[in-house]
């Protein structure tokens, strides 16, 4: 009997950036990257700034296209190579499969908050009432005041925007969700709400990729934590 697929199966990964404004010049990022993320499981990559982290996030989304190797994603029952999956296919992807928590709200101009955050449900196929209620939920864990709801984000402060980037992040129920600094702009109290988000998401068996700089947060979430150091390329 053959084991379950990953949810995520990195192999062998490489990318380098070219800086055509700079005469073509050659910018090696990441060479070599192997791992894999199971059902449930939070893996959080580690390195310092400029070590590749975020790459391989946007890489795993497909914001960028891998130079070598393969990522497999497990999509609707079967594992597809999202480094060679066509433009179509990336987008379906990442409407059913893979959630991304960014560490900046890009939001359209005037939308109130609470269609911000139920505009995934309803994307999905949900009854807005019903989305806007889940919106409200998250968003009252989040701290959100009510008073709040009907404005635009644009209008918030920073760690406001990043709670809202967070429920909208959280609303959906994707297998695969990717973090981008979720606790970066937060105090303390949200920062527990968010750690108790993440562990909801895991006994939901959600397959998680992180980024978190926060040793603290780190150790509450992370079921492994992968040095980003060990796939540094190198001119």
């Amino acid at each position: 009997m053959s084991a379950p697929m990953s949810m995520i199966e990195i192999s062998n990964v490489e990318k380098t950036f070219i800086m055509h404004l700079q005469g073509g010049l050659e910018l090696p990022v990441v060479r070599g990257v192997c791992f894999r993320v199971e059902p449930g499981e939070c893996v959080v990559l580690s390195g310092p700034s400029g070590s590749g982290k975020s790459s391989i996030l946007k890489m795993i989304f497909g914001n960028y296209r891998c130079d070598s190797g393969r990522i497999g994603i497990r999509h609707q029952g079967v594992q597809i190579d999202l480094a060679k999956a066509e433009p179509r296919e990336t987008l379906n992807v990442r409407r059913t499969t893979i959630g991304y928590v960014s560490q900046f709200l890009r939001a359209v101009p005037r939308v109130a908050t609470i269609d911000v955050v139920a505009e995934p449900l309803i994307a999905g196929g949900m009854a807005r009432p019903e989305a806007r209620e889940q919106a409200g939920h998250l968003l009252r864990r989040l701290n959100i005041p009510e008073r709040l709801w009907a404005l635009p984000p644009s209008t918030f402060s920073g760690g406001e925007q990043q709670r809202v980037n967070i429920a909208r992040g959280f609303i959906s129920d994707l297998p695969i969700l990717l973090l981008d600094e979720p606790t970066a702009s937060l105090d303390a109290a949200n920062r527990a709400v968010v750690v108790d988000l993440i562990a909801r998401k895991k006994h939901q068996g959600v397959a998680m990729v992180a980024i978190v700089h926060d040793d603290e947060i780190r150790q509450l979430i992370a079921d492994r934590v992968v040095d980003v150091t060990l796939f540094a390329a190198t001119a």
